[in-house]
């Protein structure tokens, strides 16, 4: 075994666990927030894939016999990159969009937004991270055994292929998931701050927007690696990510910070006394409190 190839799948791996924990201790301390935004951005990517995952195989199928066979044969591959981008944006974002409707009520502003979509990149990241480190425990494990005594003889040829690609690979290759990781993930705080401006902007046309944008991203690179393969379709990214930045800096807001007092410190808030309510008396009250 090469070491350096040993060396660059482990890498990879932790790398793209590492990645996101690192930017959430980020932005935690310098936005001066707990924990609580990235973890519900974080759960917010794991209820779409609840309901995406499921939907893509059972909806998939059913586009590949009724819609794909009836194209020409140049525009089944982009038609199956849009379905597939737009399946991704609209559960994706709409998930997103409840949750800042019904769960993140407080979270409407743009450090908060940002925190929200560093959580749901990241876990997306951490969770293919732990996949990865998974399939090369079980590589390493395999590595000097004879395939032959635990693969059945019609699996052989397929599994000795893919452990042989796996380990021949170019260490560069292998770091090819953490790159495309550091690039999601702006991508994802990208899109938490447009859906997010739906409750800023109060007009819902930005969910559509973030659709579209989400669903651009994931057709393009799809598409992309099956026509000029990965080292093209990771190159796109690089264009992503300048998109992304300059929708965070178009839509970058400072926190509102309380008026200060003379002495610099912030006006407390004060009660506020309301007059008594006077309670008009009725003929029968004054009746009542004649003699009395």
């Amino acid at each position: 075994m090469d070491p350096v190839i040993f060396i660059a799948h482990l890498f990879n791996g932790i790398l793209m666990i590492a990645m996101p924990i690192v930017l959430g201790i980020y932005l935690t301390r310098k936005f001066k927030y707990s924990w609580r935004l990235w973890w519900i951005g974080a759960a917010t990517f794991v209820i779409s894939q609840v309901g995406h995952i499921p939907f893509n195989r059972l909806v998939e199928p059913l586009v590949r016999i009724n819609i794909l066979p009836s194209l020409p044969q140049e525009w089944k591959l982009p038609a199956t990159a849009v379905w597939l981008g737009l399946s991704a944006g609209l559960w994706e974002e709409t998930v997103r969009y409840a949750v800042y409707r019904w769960w993140a009520k407080d979270a409407r502003t743009w450090r908060k937004g940002v925190l929200l979509g560093a959580g749901h990149g990241g876990i997306e990241a951490i969770l293919l991270g732990i996949l990865v480190l998974y399939s090369y425990v079980q590589l390493v494990a395999i590595y000097n055994l004879d395939l032959s005594t635990i693969v059945s003889p019609d699996q052989l040829v397929t599994i000795q292929q893919a452990v042989k690609i796996y380990w021949s690979s170019p260490w560069y290759v292998d770091l090819l998931g953490a790159v495309e990781r550091a690039f999601a993930i702006p991508t994802q705080i990208a899109l938490s701050v447009l859906v997010l401006q739906v409750f800023t902007k109060r007009h819902i046309r930005w969910l559509f927007i973030a659709i579209l944008w989400h669903a651009a991203i994931d057709a393009g690179v799809y598409y992309l690696s099956i026509t000029y393969g990965a080292f093209i379709a990771e190159g796109s990214l690089v264009l992503v990510a300048l998109v992304d930045i300059v929708i965070l800096v178009v839509f970058y807001r400072p926190d509102p910070v309380p008026t200060p007092s003379p002495n610099g410190e912030p006006l407390p808030v004060l009660p506020v006394s309301l007059p008594p309510i006077v309670q008009m008396e009725t003929p029968e009250d004054l009746e009542q409190t004649r003699y009395n």
